[in-house]
């Protein structure tokens, strides 16, 4: 029996099986190439589904906050890297979490090492963030004496263990295969080129993680762990970008159908901003916040040609429609929201609703 008749509201769909083969292809790749994988659990945020990846035989993650970090240490995980700036201000908290499992640390300033050194009465590991094109954070790839600064300034404190450097290459997200892989191998050599620099002082290994590039780049290179995380959903953007199939996407937002307006080929849905975010598309011809896709069976089909999420507020969101996908859909029906970035429409929705009906809570609903 179908699971679409249950469905009162927006509800995030998630299509187990193939969030499954996506993680067994990501452990093989890494397995393959002898390349130590730690997943990023930011995307799923789910106990449950976390346990997905320890039947693949993965035992460390990357989590992108303290706080979950302590959910996924509760739930049995000992080896935690949280890839976010390490927080001064949360001291009291790195030092609670460094007591009861193996945490790893992100720095990349001279102060947070001096903060982190004479506070913390347990040993963390220490990864120097690096950036290698994506502007965000970390000291760029160039400015060499920072980084062996921040090399000697860590080294002088016995709590902090210093393991290697670390960049998320967020510069790989682009709609041309080709240009992702280019971006991806020129991280990696921009770290390798980095680290040979800093031989002098220590050995240091080097941690990367995009899905883009970790999905498209057949070679990963030479790199000592990878950690993408979207890569278990992938969404509108990945396909977008040219890194995933539809088939490849676990995740939908099924929403129902308030209101039609054909005049204008557009319907009104229960979904908008607090369930998809606010993340967008630009294909150059419009902004799109959603693609729509139609049920078949007990899972959603194809994206159809032409439709997308056009507006969104906070509980409504304005679909456009060809005249032709107009006729088929009625008030009161549900479509399916394929999301631009999953990782921020399940941080939102708090829970899953799987294809056999079964619902899976994320830290944000425990």
């Amino acid at each position: 029996m179908s699971i679409w008749h249950s469905i009162e509201k927006p509800t995030l769909l998630l299509d187990c099986d193939t969030a499954r083969r996506n993680i067994h292809r990501m452990c093989e790749k890494a397995k393959t190439q002898r390349i130590r994988f730690r997943p990023h659990f930011k995307t799923h945020q789910s106990a449950e589904i976390g346990e997905w990846f320890r039947k693949e035989g993965i035992r460390a993650i990357t989590v992108s906050s303290l706080d979950m970090a302590k959910y996924f240490a509760q739930h049995g995980w000992q080896d935690i890297t949280v890839a976010f700036p390490a927080n001064i201000r949360q001291m009291n908290t790195v030092q609670e979490l460094a007591r009861q499992i193996h945490l790893e640390l992100l720095i990349e300033s001279p102060e947070t090492a001096r903060a982190l050194g004479q506070y913390l009465k347990s040993p963390v590991d220490i990864w120097i963030k690096i950036d290698t094109g994506a502007g965000r954070t970390g000291i760029n790839w160039r400015q060499f004496s920072e980084v062996a600064t921040l090399v000697k300034e860590t080294r002088y404190f016995a709590h902090l263990n210093l393991r290697g450097i670390l960049t998320h290459a967020g510069h790989t997200y682009t709609p041309n295969p080709e240009e992702i892989v280019k971006r991806y191998h020129e991280a990696v050599e921009r770290m390798n080129r980095l680290r040979r620099e800093l031989k002098r002082y220590c050995l240091l290994e080097v941690s990367v993680g995009d899905t883009p590039g970790c999905t498209l780049a057949e070679n990963l290179g030479e790199v000592d762990e990878i950690r993408p995380g979207n890569f278990v959903f992938y969404d509108a953007m990945q396909l977008h970008y040219g890194v995933c199939q539809p088939e490849d996407i676990a995740v939908a937002l099924a929403c129902p159908v308030v209101a039609k307006h054909p005049e204008r080929n557009e319907i009104v849905i229960h979904g908008g901003a607090i369930h998809l975010s606010k993340d967008y598309i630009n294909n150059g011809e419009q902004i799109i916040y959603g693609l729509v896709a139609l049920p078949e069976e007990n899972r959603w089909g194809r994206p159809l040609p032409g439709a997308f999420v056009r507006s969104l507020s906070q509980e409504h969101g304005i679909v456009r429609l060809s005249s032709t996908d107009m006729e088929q859909i009625q008030v009161g029906d549900l479509i399916f929201i394929i999301p631009v970035h999953s990782c921020l429409t399940v941080h939102a929705m708090g829970s899953y609703l799987t294809l056999d009906g079964k619902t899976i809570h994320t830290m944000n609903k425990e």
